[in-house]
Protein backbone atom coordinates (compact mmCIF):
# COMPACT_ATOMS: atom_id res chain seq x y z
CA UNK A 1 0.00 0.00 0.00
CA UNK A 2 1.78 3.51 -1.18
CA UNK A 3 1.38 5.65 1.91
CA UNK A 4 0.02 8.89 2.30
CA UNK A 5 2.23 9.38 5.39
CA UNK A 6 5.65 8.34 6.37
CA UNK A 7 7.92 9.34 9.45
CA UNK A 8 11.37 10.84 8.13
CA UNK A 9 13.84 9.86 10.98
CA UNK A 10 18.05 10.85 10.03
CA UNK A 11 19.95 7.66 10.53
CA UNK A 12 22.72 9.79 12.55
CA UNK A 13 20.49 10.36 15.26
CA UNK A 14 20.62 7.32 17.10
CA UNK A 15 24.21 7.78 19.04
CA UNK A 16 23.43 11.33 20.11
CA UNK A 17 19.71 10.53 21.51
CA UNK A 18 21.39 7.28 23.41
CA UNK A 19 24.01 9.69 24.47
CA UNK A 20 21.27 12.39 25.77
CA UNK A 21 19.21 9.49 27.52
CA UNK A 22 21.98 8.47 29.18
CA UNK A 23 23.10 11.61 30.65
CA UNK A 24 21.41 12.24 33.11
CA UNK A 25 19.71 15.51 31.51
CA UNK A 26 16.85 14.66 29.24
CA UNK A 27 13.79 17.88 30.07
CA UNK A 28 14.96 21.11 28.60
CA UNK A 29 17.98 21.95 28.64
CA UNK A 30 21.29 22.62 26.54
CA UNK A 31 19.96 20.57 23.41
CA UNK A 32 16.74 22.63 23.23
CA UNK A 33 18.53 25.69 23.16
CA UNK A 34 20.69 24.51 20.62
CA UNK A 35 17.98 23.44 18.73
CA UNK A 36 16.16 26.69 19.00
CA UNK A 37 19.37 28.70 17.73
CA UNK A 38 19.42 26.21 14.53
CA UNK A 39 15.41 27.27 13.91
CA UNK A 40 16.55 31.13 14.28
CA UNK A 41 19.12 30.52 12.18
CA UNK A 42 16.76 28.66 9.77
CA UNK A 43 14.13 31.09 9.47
CA UNK A 44 15.59 34.12 10.22
CA UNK A 45 13.87 35.10 12.84
CA UNK A 46 14.94 36.04 16.66
CA UNK A 47 11.45 35.07 18.47
CA UNK A 48 10.92 31.25 18.52
CA UNK A 49 10.09 28.65 21.01
CA UNK A 50 10.13 25.14 21.26
CA UNK A 51 7.24 24.01 22.90
CA UNK A 52 5.80 19.70 23.27
CA UNK A 53 3.01 20.55 20.80
CA UNK A 54 1.34 22.53 18.43
CA UNK A 55 -1.67 22.11 20.25
CA UNK A 56 0.04 23.32 23.22
CA UNK A 57 1.21 26.85 20.91
CA UNK A 58 -1.62 27.42 20.19
CA UNK A 59 -3.62 27.69 23.57
CA UNK A 60 -0.24 29.77 24.19
CA UNK A 61 -0.62 31.90 21.61
CA UNK A 62 -4.86 32.59 22.37
CA UNK A 63 -3.62 33.78 25.67
CA UNK A 64 -1.10 35.70 24.50
CA UNK A 65 -3.40 37.38 22.20
CA UNK A 66 -5.48 38.97 25.50
CA UNK A 67 -3.96 41.33 27.59
CA UNK A 68 -4.07 39.86 31.71
CA UNK A 69 -6.98 41.79 32.06
CA UNK A 70 -8.75 41.12 28.87
CA UNK A 71 -8.11 37.39 30.05
CA UNK A 72 -10.02 37.32 32.91
CA UNK A 73 -13.13 38.51 30.51
CA UNK A 74 -12.41 36.03 27.97
CA UNK A 75 -15.27 34.12 28.13
CA UNK A 76 -17.07 37.21 26.21
CA UNK A 77 -14.37 36.83 22.98
CA UNK A 78 -14.87 35.49 19.68
CA UNK A 79 -12.18 33.68 17.26
CA UNK A 80 -12.85 33.26 13.25
CA UNK A 81 -11.43 29.96 12.97
CA UNK A 82 -12.01 27.57 9.78
CA UNK A 83 -13.68 24.01 10.32
CA UNK A 84 -11.78 22.69 7.57
CA UNK A 85 -8.74 20.97 9.65
CA UNK A 86 -7.60 19.11 12.64
CA UNK A 87 -9.66 19.24 15.75
CA UNK A 88 -6.05 20.22 17.48
CA UNK A 89 -7.05 23.46 16.26
CA UNK A 90 -9.87 24.16 17.77
CA UNK A 91 -9.12 22.19 20.96
CA UNK A 92 -7.42 25.73 22.21
CA UNK A 93 -10.11 27.83 22.06
CA UNK A 94 -12.60 25.67 23.98
CA UNK A 95 -9.27 25.15 26.41
CA UNK A 96 -9.42 28.78 27.12
CA UNK A 97 -13.26 29.25 26.95
CA UNK A 98 -13.62 31.58 24.38
CA UNK A 99 -16.17 31.08 21.46
CA UNK A 100 -15.98 29.98 18.04
CA UNK A 101 -17.26 31.86 14.92
CA UNK A 102 -16.68 28.95 12.23
CA UNK A 103 -15.53 30.91 9.05
CA UNK A 104 -16.32 29.12 5.15
CA UNK A 105 -13.73 27.43 2.89
CA UNK A 106 -12.43 28.80 -0.23
CA UNK A 107 -13.33 25.56 -2.67
CA UNK A 108 -10.15 26.34 -4.60
CA UNK A 109 -7.64 26.23 -2.13
CA UNK A 110 -9.04 24.79 0.91
CA UNK A 111 -8.46 27.60 2.64
CA UNK A 112 -10.11 30.21 4.91
CA UNK A 113 -12.74 32.57 3.03
CA UNK A 114 -11.39 36.19 3.22
CA UNK A 115 -14.72 37.54 2.12
CA UNK A 116 -16.71 35.50 5.25
CA UNK A 117 -14.20 36.57 7.69
CA UNK A 118 -15.31 40.29 6.99
CA UNK A 119 -19.12 39.14 6.88
CA UNK A 120 -18.43 37.81 10.57
CA UNK A 121 -15.95 40.51 12.24
CA UNK A 122 -17.64 42.33 15.14
CA UNK A 123 -16.61 43.87 18.48
CA UNK A 124 -15.73 40.53 20.15
CA UNK A 125 -13.87 39.29 17.80
CA UNK A 126 -10.37 38.98 19.55
CA UNK A 127 -8.29 36.48 17.03
CA UNK A 128 -8.48 35.68 13.79
CA UNK A 129 -7.06 32.29 13.15
CA UNK A 130 -5.93 30.69 9.69
CA UNK A 131 -4.65 27.60 8.27
CA UNK A 132 -2.61 27.44 6.13
CA UNK A 133 -3.82 23.71 4.24
CA UNK A 134 -1.35 21.43 2.97
CA UNK A 135 1.72 24.02 3.26
CA UNK A 136 -0.52 26.46 1.08
CA UNK A 137 0.00 30.00 2.25
CA UNK A 138 -3.23 32.03 3.22
CA UNK A 139 -3.10 35.52 2.15
CA UNK A 140 -1.57 37.24 4.51
CA UNK A 141 -1.63 41.00 3.17
CA UNK A 142 -5.65 40.41 2.95
CA UNK A 143 -5.55 39.30 6.56
CA UNK A 144 -3.95 42.51 6.93
CA UNK A 145 -6.73 44.78 5.08
CA UNK A 146 -9.42 43.10 7.59
CA UNK A 147 -7.30 44.50 10.96
CA UNK A 148 -7.68 47.72 9.60
CA UNK A 149 -11.38 47.04 8.69
CA UNK A 150 -11.83 45.86 11.57
CA UNK A 151 -10.31 48.78 13.38
CA UNK A 152 -11.98 51.18 11.15
CA UNK A 153 -15.30 49.59 11.94
CA UNK A 154 -15.16 48.20 15.26
CA UNK A 155 -12.27 50.48 17.17
CA UNK A 156 -10.03 47.32 17.97
CA UNK A 157 -7.06 45.16 16.20
CA UNK A 158 -8.08 41.47 16.37
CA UNK A 159 -4.80 39.13 16.67
CA UNK A 160 -3.54 36.99 13.89
CA UNK A 161 -2.99 33.47 14.79
CA UNK A 162 -1.54 31.00 11.93
CA UNK A 163 -1.93 27.88 12.92
CA UNK A 164 1.15 26.72 10.27
CA UNK A 165 0.64 23.02 10.93
CA UNK A 166 1.32 21.99 7.48
CA UNK A 167 3.78 24.66 6.73
CA UNK A 168 7.15 24.18 7.25
CA UNK A 169 8.99 25.46 5.27
CA UNK A 170 6.33 27.46 3.12
CA UNK A 171 6.69 30.86 2.15
CA UNK A 172 4.59 33.82 1.30
CA UNK A 173 6.29 36.90 -1.12
CA UNK A 174 9.45 34.84 -0.42
CA UNK A 175 9.60 34.98 3.05
CA UNK A 176 8.92 31.96 5.31
CA UNK A 177 5.35 31.45 6.89
CA UNK A 178 6.07 31.92 10.69
CA UNK A 179 7.95 35.50 9.92
CA UNK A 180 5.31 38.02 8.66
CA UNK A 181 4.65 39.87 12.28
CA UNK A 182 1.52 37.54 13.31
CA UNK A 183 1.57 34.33 16.18
CA UNK A 184 2.06 31.63 14.39
CA UNK A 185 2.63 27.98 15.51
CA UNK A 186 3.97 25.20 13.92
CA UNK A 187 4.02 21.58 14.23
CA UNK A 188 6.89 18.81 14.82
CA UNK A 189 4.25 15.77 15.27
CA UNK A 190 5.48 12.92 13.48
CA UNK A 191 4.47 12.82 9.90
CA UNK A 192 5.13 16.45 9.26
CA UNK A 193 7.95 17.39 7.16
CA UNK A 194 9.90 18.04 10.24
CA UNK A 195 9.17 15.66 13.35
CA UNK A 196 10.58 15.74 17.15
CA UNK A 197 8.73 12.42 17.40
CA UNK A 198 6.13 14.98 18.94
CA UNK A 199 6.54 18.97 19.30
CA UNK A 200 6.01 22.41 18.09
CA UNK A 201 7.01 26.24 17.92
CA UNK A 202 5.86 28.97 18.59
CA UNK A 203 6.85 31.99 16.49
CA UNK A 204 6.31 35.83 18.13
CA UNK A 205 6.15 39.22 16.54
CA UNK A 206 8.84 41.40 19.16
CA UNK A 207 10.81 40.73 22.20
CA UNK A 208 8.06 41.26 24.92
CA UNK A 209 5.71 38.98 23.72
CA UNK A 210 8.72 36.34 22.95
CA UNK A 211 9.69 37.19 26.75
CA UNK A 212 6.07 36.74 28.16
CA UNK A 213 5.48 33.13 26.20
CA UNK A 214 9.35 32.44 27.54
CA UNK A 215 7.69 32.48 30.93
CA UNK A 216 4.06 31.06 30.35
CA UNK A 217 5.22 27.81 28.96
CA UNK A 218 6.88 26.61 32.11
CA UNK A 219 4.53 28.00 34.63
CA UNK A 220 5.11 31.67 34.91
CA UNK A 221 8.80 30.87 36.29
CA UNK A 222 11.48 32.64 35.12
CA UNK A 223 14.53 29.79 34.62
CA UNK A 224 16.77 32.19 33.78
CA UNK A 225 16.95 34.39 37.15
CA UNK A 226 16.68 31.78 40.09
CA UNK A 227 16.19 32.42 43.75
CA UNK A 228 19.85 33.22 44.46
CA UNK A 229 19.36 31.53 48.27
CA UNK A 230 18.28 28.31 46.84
CA UNK A 231 18.72 26.94 42.98
CA UNK A 232 15.30 25.10 43.48
CA UNK A 233 12.87 28.15 44.60
CA UNK A 234 11.73 30.32 42.29
CA UNK A 235 10.79 34.30 42.48
CA UNK A 236 7.56 35.79 42.61
CA UNK A 237 5.39 34.47 39.89
CA UNK A 238 3.40 37.22 39.03
CA UNK A 239 1.54 35.45 35.85
CA UNK A 240 0.89 32.00 35.77
CA UNK A 241 1.41 29.64 32.69
CA UNK A 242 1.68 25.60 31.66
CA UNK A 243 3.96 22.84 31.46
CA UNK A 244 4.36 23.32 27.77
CA UNK A 245 8.46 23.01 27.18
CA UNK A 246 9.94 20.43 25.09
CA UNK A 247 11.98 18.13 26.51
CA UNK A 248 16.53 17.50 25.30
CA UNK A 249 15.53 14.13 23.81
CA UNK A 250 12.99 15.92 21.37
CA UNK A 251 15.26 18.47 20.37
CA UNK A 252 17.93 16.14 19.84
CA UNK A 253 16.09 14.47 17.15
CA UNK A 254 15.11 17.73 15.61
CA UNK A 255 18.53 19.20 15.53
CA UNK A 256 19.48 16.29 13.39
CA UNK A 257 16.41 16.08 11.39
CA UNK A 258 16.56 19.68 10.03
CA UNK A 259 19.51 19.65 7.80
CA UNK A 260 17.63 16.99 6.06
CA UNK A 261 14.49 19.32 5.53
CA UNK A 262 15.67 21.14 2.49
CA UNK A 263 15.89 17.54 0.70
CA UNK A 264 13.03 16.16 1.49
CA UNK A 265 10.92 19.13 0.57
CA UNK A 266 12.74 19.25 -2.82
CA UNK A 267 11.93 15.81 -3.59
CA UNK A 268 8.07 16.58 -2.56
CA UNK A 269 7.83 19.50 -4.45
CA UNK A 270 9.06 17.76 -7.65
CA UNK A 271 6.26 14.29 -7.10
CA UNK A 272 4.02 17.19 -6.64
CA UNK A 273 4.93 19.14 -9.94
CA UNK A 274 4.45 15.82 -11.54
CA UNK A 275 0.72 14.94 -10.55
CA UNK A 276 -0.04 18.20 -11.46
CA UNK A 277 1.35 18.07 -14.81
CA UNK A 278 -0.07 14.62 -15.12
CA UNK A 279 -3.21 13.79 -13.86
CA UNK A 280 -6.17 13.91 -16.66
CA UNK A 281 -8.98 12.40 -15.49
CA UNK A 282 -12.27 14.43 -17.11
CA UNK A 283 -13.85 14.08 -13.29
CA UNK A 284 -10.79 15.56 -11.79
CA UNK A 285 -12.73 19.23 -10.79
CA UNK A 286 -9.82 21.23 -9.51
CA UNK A 287 -6.15 20.45 -8.32
CA UNK A 288 -5.33 22.72 -5.08
CA UNK A 289 -2.72 25.51 -6.80
CA UNK A 290 0.04 26.70 -5.13
CA UNK A 291 -0.18 30.13 -3.71
CA UNK A 292 3.05 31.32 -3.06
CA UNK A 293 5.83 28.14 -1.98
CA UNK A 294 4.05 25.53 -0.28
CA UNK A 295 5.59 22.93 1.79
CA UNK A 296 3.12 20.61 0.12
CA UNK A 297 2.58 18.56 2.87
CA UNK A 298 -0.45 17.51 1.39
CA UNK A 299 -1.55 17.14 -2.38
CA UNK A 300 -5.57 18.12 -2.31
CA UNK A 301 -7.69 16.94 -5.42
CA UNK A 302 -11.40 17.66 -5.80
CA UNK A 303 -13.30 14.69 -7.90
CA UNK A 304 -16.27 13.63 -8.32
CA UNK A 305 -18.00 10.40 -6.30
CA UNK A 306 -15.33 11.01 -3.82
CA UNK A 307 -16.33 7.73 -1.97
CA UNK A 308 -16.16 5.59 -4.71
CA UNK A 309 -12.87 7.07 -5.73
CA UNK A 310 -11.72 6.19 -1.92
CA UNK A 311 -12.68 2.27 -2.68
CA UNK A 312 -10.69 2.62 -5.73
CA UNK A 313 -7.73 3.77 -4.87
CA UNK A 314 -7.32 1.35 -2.27
CA UNK A 315 -8.33 -1.55 -4.22
CA UNK A 316 -5.15 -0.29 -6.23
CA UNK A 317 -3.35 -0.31 -2.68
CA UNK A 318 -3.07 3.59 -2.95
CA UNK A 319 -3.63 5.44 0.84
CA UNK A 320 -6.19 8.75 0.43
CA UNK A 321 -7.99 11.08 2.62
CA UNK A 322 -9.76 13.81 3.02
CA UNK A 323 -7.28 13.93 6.31
CA UNK A 324 -8.95 16.10 8.36
CA UNK A 325 -12.88 16.23 9.14
CA UNK A 326 -15.12 18.99 9.64
CA UNK A 327 -14.76 20.63 12.90
CA UNK A 328 -18.68 21.85 13.17
CA UNK A 329 -20.01 18.87 13.29
CA UNK A 330 -18.87 17.64 16.49
CA UNK A 331 -21.47 17.37 19.86
CA UNK A 332 -18.99 19.25 21.79
CA UNK A 333 -19.39 22.29 20.02
CA UNK A 334 -22.99 22.05 18.81
CA UNK A 335 -23.47 25.42 20.00
CA UNK A 336 -21.80 27.24 17.90
CA UNK A 337 -22.76 25.63 14.14
CA UNK A 338 -23.87 27.72 11.51
CA UNK A 339 -24.38 27.59 7.72
CA UNK A 340 -21.42 26.58 5.74
CA UNK A 341 -22.09 26.76 2.17
CA UNK A 342 -18.97 25.89 0.27
CA UNK A 343 -17.63 23.04 3.09
CA UNK A 344 -20.81 21.60 1.97
CA UNK A 345 -19.71 21.22 -1.51
CA UNK A 346 -16.28 20.78 -0.71
CA UNK A 347 -16.47 17.82 1.51
CA UNK A 348 -18.05 16.00 -1.06
CA UNK A 349 -15.53 16.72 -3.21
CA UNK A 350 -12.14 16.86 -1.77
CA UNK A 351 -9.20 14.22 -1.05
CA UNK A 352 -5.61 13.83 -0.64
CA UNK A 353 -3.05 11.50 -2.41
CA UNK A 354 0.42 10.70 -2.00
CA UNK A 355 2.79 13.11 -2.81
CA UNK A 356 5.50 13.02 -0.26
CA UNK A 357 9.73 12.46 -0.31
CA UNK A 358 9.36 8.82 -0.13
CA UNK A 359 7.43 8.17 -3.32
CA UNK A 360 9.78 5.79 -5.83
CA UNK A 361 9.29 6.77 -9.73
CA UNK A 362 6.86 3.72 -9.93
CA UNK A 363 4.74 4.57 -7.34
CA UNK A 364 4.34 7.87 -8.75
CA UNK A 365 3.70 6.39 -12.18
CA UNK A 366 1.13 3.91 -10.74
CA UNK A 367 -0.43 6.41 -8.56
CA UNK A 368 -1.02 8.63 -12.02
CA UNK A 369 -2.52 6.01 -14.02
CA UNK A 370 -4.86 4.80 -11.86
CA UNK A 371 -6.18 8.11 -11.15
CA UNK A 372 -6.49 9.01 -14.80
CA UNK A 373 -7.92 5.30 -15.60
CA UNK A 374 -11.31 6.51 -12.46
CA UNK A 375 -14.22 6.56 -14.03
CA UNK A 376 -17.28 6.88 -11.69
CA UNK A 377 -20.29 4.71 -11.76
CA UNK A 378 -22.25 6.70 -9.43
CA UNK A 379 -24.28 9.54 -10.20
CA UNK A 380 -22.75 13.57 -9.36
CA UNK A 381 -23.73 14.23 -5.83
CA UNK A 382 -26.54 16.86 -5.93
CA UNK A 383 -23.96 19.17 -3.63
CA UNK A 384 -22.40 19.93 -7.15
CA UNK A 385 -25.46 22.30 -8.23
CA UNK A 386 -25.18 24.39 -5.85
CA UNK A 387 -23.49 27.95 -5.93
CA UNK A 388 -19.40 27.85 -5.57
CA UNK A 389 -17.73 30.49 -3.71
CA UNK A 390 -20.23 32.96 -2.41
Amino acid sequence: MISLFKVFMSEDVLKPVNDVLMSGFITQGKQVEAFEEALKEYFQHPYILTLNSATSGLTLAHRLALTSEEWKEREKYTVLTPALTCFATTVPILNNNMNICWIDTQRDSCNIHIKDIKRKLSKETKIIQVVHWGGNPVDLDSLKELQDYCLQEYGHIPTIVEDCAHAFGSEYKDKKIGTHGNICVMSLQAIKHLTTGDGGLIFLPNEEMYNRAKLLRWYGIDRDHRNKGDFRMEHDITEWGYKYHMNDISATIGLYNLPHIKELQEKTAENCDFLRKNLKNKHILGIMPSNGLSANWLFTIRIRNKQEFIKYMNSNNIMCSQVHNRNDIHSSVAKFRTYLPNLDILEQEAICIPCGWWLTKEERDHIVETVNNFNPTERMSSFLSCAENH
